[in-house]
């Protein structure tokens, strides 16, 4: 991992859980697996925060631990995880969708505690429902189970791993083994199907609000689910994304039609296809039809030419399998992420150098190795300017140079200079100022507050109190009365922070974006 994926790591746990648990985080990730005790000596805090900044962090998953080979335990952070922080807003509006303010809510209680008992997740979205439901409403918490059932059987939350072997184990020896069997991944636990009758509540708010939430009841009976953790399953939202991402791009290049083509073939694939495939799974014709929406209708002849305009485009999005009943077709995952990513780093080196530098990089991309005279002649650019564009681009290593020599001293009269575009490398290095870029956003954010503070405190309590008095029944003239404690200039600085920040949060969503294309490229080009 490079410093800037460091530095913004340290400032997303800062942020998020506080500097004792950053220190804690930034010293596993700057200097690997420590055990506890080096841990407290080395960052100087006390043990006792040490322990609980761990058990913090492992809760959430930023953290794993395990055995080193003399038998005392270390702690290793996974900075991967920890930079999935930038994603979380992304996870919840998946969620909320696809699956409304019910599977908002249930998303967005994992990433915060990382891994919850499923009744305890239903139960405490239910009860921030009620909180925010309409009156003479009913809020059945049988409805939060069923979208949680949902999440589970379309992969989007897994079980999480657990202890297996339950032979005492001698302190600081060992560490317990936590796995989840594969059959087990995906199953409901008993009593917490939708249609079962244990703890089922409904309740009709009325208009005092008075009626008794059984929620606020302590509870001393062990869960029906007792030991069966849930979390997030990112590599199935990542697999979502990235299938948006595809059908947006097909979209744009043929219609929407075809984008719904592509969307369906993915959805019917989507959980038997493994998130790294090259292609998903194949899909008849018959099957791709009977699974398209009824609105627009599209007939089956319109489909077969959407498929054959699909398959004969030169992306290559989508394939023909076979010819078995009535054709057999597969997306192709990886060399649509391998367009989505040229796409991306060709639009970089076009805002950052221009059009001609742009055609240079296509060009490059297309013939993959030219001479600085076939460059000229190709891209229809004169000598001069050609010299330059390629000299700027090779010394922000968005081209390389390959050497051939005629003769064993490599004469630079007798040596021939190939031109050429290493996708990997450009990605790399593309990606580095994309986490550089955010660091920057999320430091000027920081700046922002940090000068508006007294504006945002005072406004803060002017809320506190209009609200209070809301509540105790106070007339119209003594809420704008406190409302108006803030001056025209500080309202109007107020709206300027605001709008700043809403600025710099959409760029950091945008800088994210273009990070998840990536990245899914260079794993892609890993795993072939």
């Amino acid at each position: 991992m490079s410093v800037t994926q460091c530095k913004l790591g340290s400032l997303l746990i800062k942020d998020h859980y506080g500097e004792v648990v950053e220190k804690v985080c930034t010293y596993l990730v700057e200097h690997g697996a420590r055990a506890l005790g080096v841990l407290a000596k080395e960052t100087g805090l006390q043990l006792e925060q040490v322990k609980k900044a761990l058990t913090v962090v492992i809760q959430l998953g930023h953290v794993e631990y395990g055995c080193h080979k003399r038998g005392f335990v270390e702690y290793s952070a996974r900075l991967d995880r920890i930079l999935l922080h930038t994603r979380y807003p992304s996870y919840i509006y998946c969620a909320k969708s696809l699956y409304g303010d019910a599977g908002e809510l249930i998303i967005e209680e994992l990433l915060q505690n990382g891994h919850m008992l499923m009744s305890e997740v239903v139960s405490k979205v239910w009860q921030r429902l009620m909180e925010v439901v309409e009156q003479n409403k009913f809020v059945e918490e049988g409805t939060v189970r069923q979208k949680c059932v949902d999440l589970i059987s379309t992969h989007f939350l897994q079980r999480a791993p657990a202890v297996t072997n339950n032979s005492e184990l001698k302190e600081g020896s060992a560490t317990p083994t936590l796995t989840v069997p594969e059959e087990e991944m995906y199953k409901i636990p008993k009593g917490m199907s939708p249609d079962s009758k244990i703890n089922i509540r409904k309740r009709k708010l009325s208009e005092t609000g008075a009626d008794e939430n059984p929620l606020k009841k302590k509870k001393t009976e062990p869960a029906i689910d007792e030991g069966i953790y849930w979390g997030v399953n990112f590599d199935r939202f990542h697999q979502y994304m990235r299938d948006q991402v595809i059908v947006a791009a097909i979209k744009r290049r043929v219609d929407e039609n075809a984008a719904m083509i592509v969307q369906t073939m993915l959805r019917i694939s989507e959980v038997t296809t493994s998130c790294l495939a090259d292609v998903t799974n194949p899909v008849a014709t018959n099957e791709i039809f009977e699974a398209l929406p009824k609105e627009p209708a599209i007939d089956q002849s319109t489909l077969n030419q959407y498929l054959k305009i699909l398959v004969e485009d030169q992306t290559e999005f989508v394939s023909k399998y076979s010819t078995s009943g009535g054709g057999m077709y597969v997306v192709n995952i990886y060399k649509a992420v391998k367009e989505l990513c040229i796409a991306s780093l060709g639009s970089t080196v076009q805002e950052r150098f221009g059009q001609k530098s742009y055609r240079i990089f296509k060009l490059l991309l297309t013939k993959k190795y030219l001479e600085q005279k076939q460059i000229e002649d190709f891209a229809l650019i004169p000598a001069k300017e050609a010299k330059e564009m390629l000299y700027k681009m090779f010394a922000e290593q968005l081209i390389s140079v390959q050497e051939i020599p005629r003769t064993p001293d490599h004469a630079p009269s007798r040596t021939f200079f190939l031109f050429n575009v290493n996708a990997d490398q450009v990605c790399r290095n593309i990606l580095e100022r994309s986490y550089k870029s955010i660091v920057n956003l999320f430091l000027r954010r920081n700046h922002e507050t940090q000068n508006n503070k007294r504006v945002i405190e005072k406004s803060q309590r002017v809320e506190a109190i209009a609200a209070s008095l809301q509540s105790a029944g106070a007339d119209d003239a003594q809420t704008a009365e406190i409302e108006d404690m803030i001056t025209p200039a500080e309202a109007a600085q107020l709206k300027r922070y605001k709008d700043n920040i809403s600025k710099l949060e959409k760029s950091e969503i945008q800088v994210d974006e273009a990070i998840f294309i990536l990245k899914l490229y260079l794993e892609y080009s890993k795993s072939c």
